[in-house]
C-alpha cells in the first residue's frame, strides 16, 4: 500500500489529522479504524477503466497510522471529507496524573 501525505495538529482541544485523498467516494473507499491508541486510516482510489492517456496520478490502496495523544476520547472520534480531504478530529482531554503515594508499611 501506499502512504498517504497528512498533517496533524493540537487545535482547540482536539487532535486533528488532515489527509489528501482527491477522487475517492469518502462512504466507499474510506476506512477509519481506532486500536490501541492508534488511528489507522485506509483509502482505495481505483484507476479509471476508460482512461487511455498518460497519468501521474496515484492509484490503488493508500494507508496511514498514527498515535493519538495521550488524552484522546476515542468514542468520540468525528471524520469529515471536503474537496479531496479528509478530516479526522479527535476530542483530548487533559491526561489525568498518574502518579499516586503507595503506603510504605512497616515488617513488624
Amino acid at each position: 500500500a501506499r502512504v498517504m501525505r497528512l498533517e496533524d495538529e493540537m487545535k482547540d482541544g482536539c487532535y486533528v489529522v488532515r489527509a489528501e485523498m482527491p477522487g475517492v467516494d469518502p462512504a466507499k473507499d474510506v476506512d477509519i479504524t481506532v486500536r490501541d491508541s492508534q488511528l489507522s486510516i485506509k483509502a482505495e482510489r481505483t484507476e479509471k477503466k476508460d482512461f487511455d492517456g498518460r497519468s501521474e496520478f496515484s492509484y490503488g490502496a493508500f494507508v496511514r497510522t498514527v498515535s493519538l495523544p495521550a488524552g484522546a476520547d476515542e468514542d468520540n472520534i468525528e471524520a469529515t471529507y471536503d474537496k479531496g480531504i479528509l478530516t479526522v478530529s479527535v476530542p483530548v482531554s487533559e491526561p489525568k496524573p498518574t502518579e499516586r503515594r503507595v503506603q510504605v508499611q512497616s515488617a513488624d
